[in-house]
């Protein structure tokens, strides 16, 4: 009776494997400010829990961990990013920090120095990349708003990552979708800045499956 018991447990095992039921989950991680922390809204409203519910039908096996802080510059971000590494071991990385330093005057060196300091801290797990750029608006000074805007391309060169130049296109400029401050998106301006980001993460998650293959 005890080995029966045994043989029928292990093959409903088999089976549930075979299904998926205890397929392994994968991490993915977003390192982001107030852009990604859904600033002042319902966090369900903010781009990265409507990517979590896309994400939910068509790769049900990633998590997604939103380590965003509303405020927070690259400084602030190196100094949680190992810990977060260590905890989640993430497959994949979106990096969307920079923006409070340049509305700070914080030295863009300081900032590129601390961005490239993650993006190997995650290429050293082997963790994918994706990173998201911003601009700054113009009465900033056209020479400032140019080194900002051009300190992603380069870092995406440097290290051959995949690359969303601006997360707010077609948002913005656009009244309807941002909030009155004139910095962050609306409810309505969020699906938009998913949209922009979708076309360069979907990419680097799919590959994934392709390995797998």
């Amino acid at each position: 009776m005890f080995f029966k018991r045994q043989f029928w447990l292990a093959l409903l095992v088999s089976l549930f494997l075979s299904n998926g039921a205890f397929a392994s989950t994968s991490t993915l991680l977003v390192m982001g400010d107030s852009l990604s922390a859904a600033h002042n809204l319902r966090p369900e409203q903010g781009w990265v829990s409507l990517l979590e519910n896309q994400l939910s039908e068509s790769h049900p096996d990633i998590n997604i961990v939103n380590a965003s802080v509303s405020g927070e510059t690259t400084q602030g971000g190196l100094s949680r990013f190992s810990q977060l590494l260590t905890e989640h071991k993430p497959q994949w990385v979106i990096l969307e920090l920079g923006a409070n330093d340049a509305l700070r005057g914080y030295p863009l060196a300081q900032a590129t120095k601390n961005l490239e300091s993650m993006i190997e801290q995650a290429q050293k797990i082997e963790a994918k990349v994706l990173l998201i750029g911003n601009q700054l608006p113009q009465n900033y000074g056209q020479r400032y708003t140019e080194m900002f805007f051009n300190l992603y391309k380069d870092i995406a060169s440097k290290y051959q990552l995949a690359y969303v130049p601006f997360m707010l296109k077609n948002v913005a400029l656009n009244k309807d979708l941002m909030q009155a401050d004139g910095l962050h998106p609306n409810k309505d301006g969020q699906p938009v800045v998913l949209q922009n980001i979708l076309p360069a993460l979907q990419p680097l998650l799919n590959s994934k499956k392709t390995a797998e293959k």
